[in-house]
């Protein structure tokens, strides 16, 4: 529809260009995915809002800024397997899928999944599937992964999901303590990663993604 149109080109001139996001790739993807398709009905009005946006469930689609920014800072390129851990409805797969070659999302919970699937056949991600499955467990099936995006918070990374990074790969994750979060990218070397902090945002944490809670007497 005209306005969602008009809607992503003001999304991408407010909240992308200013974040210092100038790669093509990334703003061609992010003006070219209906974002409103791949949230509830309910929240289409505010689909283009520098905000997260409530997905159930206590799930979000993480705010368009923190998104484009992640996919910079990780530098993804146009011959990666890409692994996006928690994708919900699919909209962050689908603007991965117009950068690389080819993206598998995971998500947990069946309806969301399925959903997913239809949204990403209805708007030409044709390099995309949807894995159905616990988000801890990633989809080591379809690996290994040169990228792996984490769409939510993370209070630690769970180390089957690593395990499905290739070496020399990179993990872009909101890692949070209590209400703060940092973006933070891996970058997998001699099977060991180093991490680098990026920028701030914010996400509830995720099933599967919080830290072991300590025994005390």
């Amino acid at each position: 529809m005209p306005e969602f149109t008009e809607r992503r080109r003001m999304m991408v001139d407010t909240q992308i260009r200013p974040s210092d996001v100038t790669k093509y790739p990334i703003i061609e993807a992010m003006l070219a995915v209906p974002r409103e398709k791949f949230v509830p009905d309910a929240q289409r009005e505010g689909a283009y809002a520098d905000q997260n946006v409530p997905l159930g469930g206590g799930r979000v689609l993480l705010e368009p800024r923190t998104l484009a920014k992640m996919l910079d800072t990780v530098d993804l390129q146009n011959d990666e397997l890409v692994l996006d851990v928690a994708c919900g409805l699919g909209y962050s797969t689908a603007v991965a899928a117009r950068i690389a070659q080819m993206v598998i999302g995971v998500e947990e919970d069946e309806d969301m999944a399925a959903d997913a699937q239809e949204l990403l056949s209805e708007t030409g991600a044709d390099n995309a599937i949807v894995h159905t499955g616990p988000l801890a467990e990633g989809a080591a099936e379809h690996g290994a992964y040169d990228v792996i995006l984490v769409q939510g918070g993370a209070e630690e990374l769970p180390a089957a999901l690593l395990d499905q990074l290739k070496d020399g790969g990179r993990v872009a994750a909101l890692m949070m303590t209590g209400s703060l979060g940092e973006v933070k990218i891996g970058y997998k070397t001699g099977g060991r990663i180093s991490w680098r902090f990026e920028f701030n945002a914010s996400a509830p944490v995720l099933p599967g993604f919080a830290a072991a809670k300590e025994f005390a007497l």
